[in-house]
């Protein structure tokens, strides 16, 4: 009798459906070894410790290319080129762990010290301007700077002033109709605007180089003798990188406990950077140590840059003279048709007497 062994020993093998995935590998020729190849040249990483595994990667393109065809892609290129914003995107590159930084690689946790940072880079410093007492030596330098600031009021008293005079523009207005009605010119009525411009600067010329001759010829010929000497009165100049770059004087008035702010003026190579805010400074303070109860001053100055220092030191503005006259003028007709001045008068108190 055949039992469950079989005549010639153990039983046959089940079919081969019946056997798993591991065991039907068994049945199958084993595969060829795949031929060596050369290994390639590893890109060195970024660092330069070991070659960097990561493949390459490029730059993507400004625009997706599905956006447009290609004739219609490369008109939108040639007539409007990408804009920044597409610009702005970092070119990939391919890193590895050698080329990220510590931080990227292993952030710092909240509570513990992070690496030291790099001192912050100093921005320029400004030149300190210090105000100092004038020295005899530097009369030519002061003499310099305040004569190219009494210059500069010469255009500006023939033109901007002009916008100060209103009856002077109703007056020019009224000579234009009267020059079109006799000669029926249009011409002549054009060229005569450029007539009168070329007239005020002339009479303000001429009156203004007067001024400057007299001023040049008495308080600022020696200025020593005049701000230096006398009690209650000073002279000081603002110093930048070794040059003296303002002026401003200062003179008392012993009948009314008063002081008079004079002469202040600053190179126009170095304005902006404070200095006549900084002289003016230092006459209130010399108006404080001497006991002065007020500091006054007097300007032509047209510039409404010069009346809003004023005004920033504490200086009221209490009145103005209309058509103040300089030194030298002659009052004739024309002169005072072309030539106007207002006088502003400021004072600061500093106590009550």
């Amino acid at each position: 009798m055949r039992g469950a062994l079989g005549p010639r020993g153990p039983a046959a093998p089940p079919p081969y459906k019946c056997l798993s995935k591991m065991q039907r590998s068994s049945f199958l020729p084993s595969r060829p070894a795949a031929p060596l190849r050369a290994p390639r040249s590893p890109r060195r990483c970024l660092a330069g410790l070991r070659p960097c595994s990561e493949p390459r990667s490029f730059p993507p393109p400004p625009f997706p290319p599905f956006f447009f065809p290609p004739f219609l892609s490369l008109f939108f290129f040639f007539f409007f080129p990408p804009p920044p914003f597409f610009s702005s995107f970092p070119s990939p590159r391919a890193v590895c762990m050698h080329c990220l930084s510590p931080k990227m690689m292993w952030p710092t946790l909240s509570g513990t010290p992070s690496a030291p940072l790099s001192p912050p880079k100093e921005e320029p410093r400004r030149d300190n301007v210090y105000i100092r007492e004038f020295h005899p030596s530097e009369q030519e330098v002061v003499r310099r700077i305040f004569y190219e600031g009494i210059m500069e009021r010469i255009p500006n008293t023939a033109f901007r002033g002009l916008k100060q005079q209103p009856l002077t523009q109703l007056l020019y207005g009224l000579l234009a109709v009267i020059c079109f009605v006799v000669t029926k010119s249009f011409l002549l009525t054009c060229c005569l605007p450029i007539f009168l411009m070329g007239m005020r600067y002339y009479f303000s010329r001429k009156v203004i180089l007067h001024y400057l001759d007299c001023a040049l010829h008495t308080d600022m010929s020696d200025i020593e003798q005049y701000y230096m000497k006398p009690p209650g009165s000073c002279f000081w100049v603002a110093v930048l990188d070794g040059n003296v770059v303002g002026i401003v004087a200062a003179r008392g008035n012993e009948e009314d406990n008063t002081v008079e702010l004079r002469r202040m003026s600053v190179d126009s190579n170095y304005r902006g950077k404070g200095i006549a805010k900084a002289l003016g400074r230092k006459v209130l303070e010399f108006a404080m140590l001497n006991n002065y109860s007020s500091v006054v001053l007097g300007t032509t100055a047209v510039k409404m840059a010069a009346h809003k220092l004023y005004e920033s030191l504490g200086f009221k503005h209490v009145g103005v003279v209309e058509h103040y006259a300089l030194p030298g003028m002659t009052h004739s007709l024309l002169e005072r048709m072309f030539f106007q001045l207002r006088y502003h008068r400021y004072r600061l108190q500093l106590r009550e007497e």
